[in-house]
Protein backbone atom coordinates (compact mmCIF):
# COMPACT_ATOMS: atom_id res chain seq x y z
CA UNK A 1 0.00 0.00 0.00
CA UNK A 2 1.28 3.34 -1.07
CA UNK A 3 0.54 6.52 0.55
CA UNK A 4 -0.21 9.30 -1.41
CA UNK A 5 0.11 13.13 -0.54
CA UNK A 6 -1.59 16.11 -2.39
CA UNK A 7 -0.40 19.78 -1.55
CA UNK A 8 -2.44 22.62 -2.85
CA UNK A 9 -0.70 25.94 -2.85
CA UNK A 10 -2.01 28.90 -1.26
CA UNK A 11 0.07 31.91 -0.96
CA UNK A 12 3.23 30.29 -1.46
CA UNK A 13 4.76 32.06 -4.00
CA UNK A 14 4.30 35.20 -1.91
CA UNK A 15 5.55 33.76 1.16
CA UNK A 16 8.97 32.16 -0.76
CA UNK A 17 9.45 36.16 -2.29
CA UNK A 18 9.15 37.37 1.87
CA UNK A 19 11.35 34.74 2.52
CA UNK A 20 13.83 35.87 -0.22
CA UNK A 21 13.91 38.97 1.04
CA UNK A 22 15.45 38.86 4.10
CA UNK A 23 18.39 38.23 2.74
CA UNK A 24 18.45 41.95 1.77
CA UNK A 25 16.73 43.40 4.51
CA UNK A 26 18.04 46.30 6.01
CA UNK A 27 19.80 45.40 8.48
CA UNK A 28 21.17 48.96 9.62
CA UNK A 29 17.69 49.51 10.41
CA UNK A 30 17.79 46.51 13.00
CA UNK A 31 21.46 47.14 14.30
CA UNK A 32 20.42 50.61 15.15
CA UNK A 33 16.98 49.26 17.33
CA UNK A 34 19.19 46.99 19.05
CA UNK A 35 22.04 49.82 19.71
CA UNK A 36 19.36 52.00 21.38
CA UNK A 37 17.63 49.16 22.91
CA UNK A 38 21.40 48.15 24.89
CA UNK A 39 22.06 51.85 25.56
CA UNK A 40 18.67 51.66 27.29
CA UNK A 41 19.35 48.49 29.05
CA UNK A 42 22.79 49.80 30.26
CA UNK A 43 21.56 53.57 31.53
CA UNK A 44 19.03 51.36 33.55
CA UNK A 45 21.67 49.13 34.71
CA UNK A 46 23.11 51.92 36.18
CA UNK A 47 20.81 54.32 37.30
CA UNK A 48 17.94 51.93 38.91
CA UNK A 49 18.75 48.15 38.59
CA UNK A 50 22.72 48.80 40.44
CA UNK A 51 23.96 45.34 39.57
CA UNK A 52 26.13 43.84 37.12
CA UNK A 53 24.76 42.27 33.93
CA UNK A 54 25.08 38.87 35.03
CA UNK A 55 22.95 40.24 38.22
CA UNK A 56 25.66 40.55 41.85
CA UNK A 57 25.44 43.38 43.39
CA UNK A 58 28.26 46.35 43.08
CA UNK A 59 30.31 46.73 45.87
CA UNK A 60 29.42 50.19 47.28
CA UNK A 61 31.61 52.96 47.12
CA UNK A 62 33.30 55.09 50.09
CA UNK A 63 31.59 58.45 49.55
CA UNK A 64 28.16 56.52 49.75
CA UNK A 65 26.43 57.69 47.17
CA UNK A 66 24.60 55.62 44.67
CA UNK A 67 27.43 53.24 42.88
CA UNK A 68 28.37 54.69 39.44
CA UNK A 69 26.18 57.19 39.36
CA UNK A 70 27.01 60.19 42.07
CA UNK A 71 26.54 62.51 38.64
CA UNK A 72 24.52 60.92 36.28
CA UNK A 73 27.59 61.49 33.86
CA UNK A 74 28.24 58.01 33.31
CA UNK A 75 24.93 56.89 32.63
CA UNK A 76 24.68 59.58 30.49
CA UNK A 77 27.54 59.03 28.19
CA UNK A 78 26.40 55.87 27.23
CA UNK A 79 26.31 55.55 23.74
CA UNK A 80 26.44 53.19 20.82
CA UNK A 81 27.48 52.90 16.81
CA UNK A 82 25.42 50.57 14.76
CA UNK A 83 26.21 49.26 11.38
CA UNK A 84 24.83 46.88 9.04
CA UNK A 85 26.08 43.71 10.96
CA UNK A 86 27.26 44.84 14.36
CA UNK A 87 27.08 47.13 17.14
CA UNK A 88 29.27 48.23 19.62
CA UNK A 89 28.06 50.32 23.08
CA UNK A 90 30.65 51.92 25.32
CA UNK A 91 31.55 55.32 27.23
CA UNK A 92 34.01 57.47 25.75
CA UNK A 93 34.66 59.45 29.53
CA UNK A 94 37.87 58.72 30.52
CA UNK A 95 36.80 56.77 33.50
CA UNK A 96 34.11 54.44 32.25
CA UNK A 97 36.92 51.70 31.72
CA UNK A 98 38.57 51.62 35.30
CA UNK A 99 34.71 51.56 36.63
CA UNK A 100 33.83 48.48 33.87
CA UNK A 101 37.48 46.18 34.69
CA UNK A 102 38.82 47.70 37.74
CA UNK A 103 42.33 48.50 38.67
CA UNK A 104 44.95 50.35 40.73
CA UNK A 105 44.88 53.94 40.39
CA UNK A 106 48.10 55.70 40.39
CA UNK A 107 49.68 59.59 41.02
CA UNK A 108 50.77 60.62 37.58
CA UNK A 109 52.31 63.85 38.67
CA UNK A 110 53.42 63.70 41.74
CA UNK A 111 54.28 61.00 44.69
CA UNK A 112 50.76 60.35 46.46
CA UNK A 113 47.17 60.65 45.54
CA UNK A 114 45.11 62.70 47.93
CA UNK A 115 41.50 63.17 48.32
CA UNK A 116 38.53 64.15 50.35
CA UNK A 117 34.92 62.86 51.34
CA UNK A 118 32.44 63.48 54.02
CA UNK A 119 31.35 60.89 56.24
CA UNK A 120 28.92 61.02 59.22
CA UNK A 121 28.88 64.46 59.41
CA UNK A 122 33.16 65.21 59.45
CA UNK A 123 35.24 66.11 56.88
CA UNK A 124 37.86 62.82 55.86
CA UNK A 125 41.30 63.33 54.08
CA UNK A 126 43.82 60.65 52.69
CA UNK A 127 47.08 60.63 51.36
CA UNK A 128 48.17 57.05 49.58
CA UNK A 129 50.31 55.83 46.80
CA UNK A 130 47.49 54.36 45.03
CA UNK A 131 44.05 53.04 45.44
CA UNK A 132 42.95 49.64 44.18
CA UNK A 133 39.46 50.43 42.37
CA UNK A 134 36.97 46.62 42.60
CA UNK A 135 35.59 46.65 39.03
CA UNK A 136 32.08 46.95 38.70
CA UNK A 137 30.86 45.80 35.29
CA UNK A 138 27.72 47.68 33.86
CA UNK A 139 28.05 46.91 30.37
CA UNK A 140 27.36 43.60 28.69
CA UNK A 141 24.10 41.92 28.59
CA UNK A 142 21.92 39.86 31.42
CA UNK A 143 19.26 36.97 30.28
CA UNK A 144 16.64 39.66 30.60
CA UNK A 145 18.45 41.83 28.54
CA UNK A 146 19.20 38.76 25.36
CA UNK A 147 15.39 38.25 25.53
CA UNK A 148 14.72 41.39 24.84
CA UNK A 149 17.08 41.63 21.94
CA UNK A 150 15.66 38.18 20.61
CA UNK A 151 12.03 39.58 21.28
CA UNK A 152 12.79 42.79 19.12
CA UNK A 153 14.28 41.25 16.31
CA UNK A 154 11.37 39.35 16.35
CA UNK A 155 9.15 42.08 15.48
CA UNK A 156 11.41 43.56 13.22
CA UNK A 157 11.41 40.40 11.18
CA UNK A 158 7.50 39.84 11.28
CA UNK A 159 7.14 43.38 10.06
CA UNK A 160 9.98 42.71 7.14
CA UNK A 161 7.71 39.94 6.26
CA UNK A 162 4.08 41.39 6.43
Amino acid sequence: MSAVLEVFETGLQEAILKVDRIGEAPTGELMEGIGRLVQEQTRRRITDEKTAPDGSAWEANRAGTSTLHASGALAASIDYIASTGSVIVGSGLVYARIHQQGGVIKPVNGQALKFWWVSAGFVNFAIVKSVTMPPRRYLGLSADNQNEIVEATEDWLSRLLQ
